[in-house]
């Protein structure tokens, strides 16, 4: 939006003026109207009345805001509803001292909508970056006067939900980095360590062993070929990471990855994590069990996981028990299925989802420690069995050499 400023005459005749932040003139009109002004002229606006900020959001060169950014409002918001101020003039200090252009932008429009009587959760639901479950809760907190308890409980979440989305990445992005590295040094021996040692062994003009010429014959083929081996290795990735977005790939990567060991019960735990502490904030915030499984459902990024759960709400909403077929998931834990049990039982289901997520959030922890200390020693072994293949290949014909010339 930009500055538009425009002059006219109110309901009384006298002569007003003033600046309206809108997109078009149709815009500023529309406004103008609402408020009973008979307009008389309005100037577009200058290159100098322009908001780059926003206009580089518009433009999609400024990235969406993301959890963090999320968090830190939510944040923010809580302290100062919570402090009495009124809603209004939290979202305009907050948009103001806002850093994230994004972000800002989307509290700028929220302002201005519950400032022209819109409800709070309606005004976020039309922003990219609030989720179903945010603008739900917000929704029940509006309904029931309760909004700063609401937004306690958002800050909770969003910070378990960051903190185990942030070990999972890492526990990715860890044996990534290290299998690169490792890629990396083996084909810097081969293209600049190994033609060193062949050009020794040319010269010499004795026989060469097999385990020799292979690594010889590697690197001369890495060496000609390095260009169209990295191209053809970014290209694989690329397709790869394409492939496993589509309706198809998606599936059946998910489902792989679930059997993978301690990789796959990683992500196991850590999406289940994330579903029963969103069912269990949904609920304890007076939303109904049904409702709350369906908004859950969001937070889970495994497609094998989110079917299962669909047919555990559609279960509920048949009439059955939560535990029953949470029981009848393989990978679902028999211990928390009698933890949801008693919970149950006891009309303390929500309190007792918060035990589960805690129990899961725990073994994803346990988890993540267990595959970093598998695969340091691994890549190592692997990466070391390499290099001293490399070195024996290259030092066996000289030592042959020394053996005959001593002998």
């Amino acid at each position: 939006m930009a500055k538009w400023r425009w002059e006219g005459f109110n309901i009384d005749g006298e002569k007003v003026s003033g600046i309206f932040d809108a997109k078009t003139e149709k815009d500023v009109r529309q406004q103008l109207r609402a408020r009973r002004i008979r307009v008389k002229k309005i100037s577009p606006p200058t290159f100098a009345d322009l908001d780059l900020g926003e206009w580089f959001v518009e433009k999609g060169i400024v990235a969406p805001f993301g959890a963090k950014e999320l968090c830190t409002f939510t944040k923010q918001f809580y302290v100062m509803v919570n402090a009495g101020v009124p809603i209004l003039q939290t979202l305009e200090i907050l948009s103001d001292q806002e850093k994230n252009l994004s972000l800002k932008k989307s509290l700028a429009i929220i302002r201005r909508e519950v400032g022209e009587g819109r409800p709070l959760n309606e005004a976020l639901r039309t922003q990219k970056g609030f989720s179903k479950l945010y603008c739900n809760l917000v929704k029940a907190g509006e309904l029931g006067g309760i909004l700063d308890e609401i937004m306690a409980k958002l800050v909770i979440h969003l910070d378990k939900q960051e903190k185990i989305k942030s070990q999972i990445k890492s526990a990715m992005t860890y044996p990534a980095i290290v299998v690169v590295i490792s890629i990396g040094v083996i084909i810097t021996m081969m293209v600049f360590v190994v033609p060193q040692f062949t050009g020794m062994l040319t010269e010499s003009g004795q026989k060469i062993p097999a385990i020799t010429q292979f690594v010889v014959d590697t690197s001369d083929f890495v060496s000609s070929y390095i260009i169209q081996i990295i191209v053809a290795f970014v290209a694989g990735a690329t397709l790869f990471l394409q492939s496993i977005k589509t309706p198809v790939g998606k599936p059946i990567f998910d489902k792989i990855a679930m059997k993978v060991p301690v990789f796959g019960t990683i992500i196991i735990k850590g999406n289940l994590a994330s579903f029963t502490r969103t069912l269990a904030t949904l609920l304890t915030s007076g939303i109904s069990l049904v409702d709350a499984l369906e908004v859950s459902l969001e937070t889970i990024n495994n497609t094998v996981i989110s079917t299962d759960i669909k047919k555990v709400r559609k279960a509920v909403m048949e009439g059955r028990t939560l535990v029953e077929p949470l029981s009848k998931i393989k990978y679902f834990p028999t211990m928390v299925a009698s933890m949801v049990a008693v919970g149950e039982q006891t009309g303390e289901i929500d309190n007792m989802l918060v035990k589960v997520a805690d129990v899961f959030e725990e073994e994803v922890s346990a988890a993540i420690s267990t595959m970093t200390k598998m695969i340091e020693p691994l890549i190592i072994v692997i990466l070391g069995g390499v290099v001293a293949v490399v070195l024996i290949a290259m030092y066996m014909p000289i030592f042959m050499a020394a053996g005959g010339v001593d002998s």
